[in-house]
């Protein structure tokens, strides 16, 4: 019989590794504790192992012997071992994520493990995941769509008005939205994608981030004798304020900013309550060029942001590339050590 078994403490960790029916009965218990239980078993195996104590051959001893000691306890196998030592492994130096892993059930660690890299990558889908409460399927989904470029602060088109009133702004607000369970065709209208959004809100503000809140489609706004539509009018409980979205199937032109900037003062002045904060303007657009954005935004005196909007799933060679780049950025700003300060969601 091997010495790590369920309910024996190792000398090494000084903590119990406690029994299948010891676990909470809630579902989040159940989770922590098995990512706790996990986590010792991955420090455990890793140390043995790194002391040259034991060899590969020894986790299949390990792995056959809880078989045998339980078996009706599944999740125990030789990969599985292998794969609780990658993950001890993968966050031992980040305190800050290890801190966290309670929070996410372990099917999502499996998923962050096997298909986000690099480290900075892995950070962010932990936090985000944890702040959004994606489930299993939507991570998969942000991973697959590389949410965290889309999220990178420096992709970011934003006017400074922005960053100065909203300082959390950019923690928010994207830099392109995946809008790939749409199933729009080439060339469709702004009507095709405004039915759409409306047919899938519910996707979508899974999209926007859990905050949102939709509060109408074609909103009325009246100026002078004159009156106008905001295509898609939203709340966001974190930041407190309005958020007006304004589509176009076209790319970035800078005189749409004009249009948007005057719904966000239309809202400011006649929808706004006097406890929230200055709306935000969001204009997603089929494309942009990201240096027309800047010059447009620079001068701008609302509180706006240019984002685009994908149809379609990106390639995989081209996510890797976009993710080699972004890791190559991150270590030349700090030699040495690879941040991810500006990829990291608050918890």
């Amino acid at each position: 019989m091997h010495p790590l078994l369920p309910g024996v403490v190792p000398a090494e960790t000084g903590h119990e590794i406690a029994p299948p029916d010891s676990l909470a009965k809630s579902q989040g218990s159940v989770n922590a504790e098995q990512v706790s239980l996990y986590w010792q078993l991955g420090e455990y195996i890793s140390r043995k192992i790194a002391s040259a104590e034991w060899g590969d051959g020894v986790v299949e001893e390990l792995a056959a012997s809880l078989a045998r000691r339980f078996p009706g306890l599944r999740g125990f196998t030789r990969p599985n071992l292998f794969r609780m030592r990658q993950f001890h492994e993968a966050y031992l130096a980040n305190r800050k994520v290890s801190a966290l892993l309670r929070q996410l059930p372990w099917t999502h660690h499996l998923i962050i493990l096997g298909q986000a890299k690099p480290a900075a990558a892995r950070e962010f889908y932990i936090l985000a995941a944890i702040k959004e409460r994606w489930s299993s399927r939507e991570l998969e989904r942000q991973i697959r769509s590389g949410a965290v470029l889309r999220d990178a602060d420096a992709a970011k088109k934003v006017s400074p008005v922005l960053r100065q009133t909203h300082r959390g702004a950019l923690d928010e607000l994207k830099n392109a939205y995946n809008l790939e369970f749409l199933a729009l065709p080439d060339g469709h209208s702004e009507a095709d994608l405004h039915g759409a959004l409306l047919r899938h809100l519910g996707r979508f503000l899974a999209e926007l981030g859990r905050d949102f809140c939709f509060v109408g489609s074609e909103r009325p706004v009246q100026v002078g004798n004159q009156d106008f539509t905001i295509d898609l009018l939203f709340f966001h409980r974190g930041l407190q304020c309005l958020v007006a979205l304004e589509l176009k199937t076209e790319k970035f032109k800078p005189a749409d900013l004009g249009q948007l900037s005057f719904y966000v003062e239309a809202l400011d002045r006649d929808v706004k309550k006097p406890h929230e904060r200055p709306s935000i303007g969001v204009l997603l657009c089929a494309t942009k060029d990201d240096e027309v954005a800047e010059y447009a935004l620079a001068r701008t005196t609302s509180p706006t942001l240019v984002a685009e909007y994908q149809t379609l799933l990106p390639p995989k060679e081209l996510l890797r590339a976009k993710l080699h780049e972004l890791y190559a950025e991150l270590t030349s700003r700090e030699p040495g050590r690879a941040r991810a300060s500006h990829l990291r969601r608050r918890s």
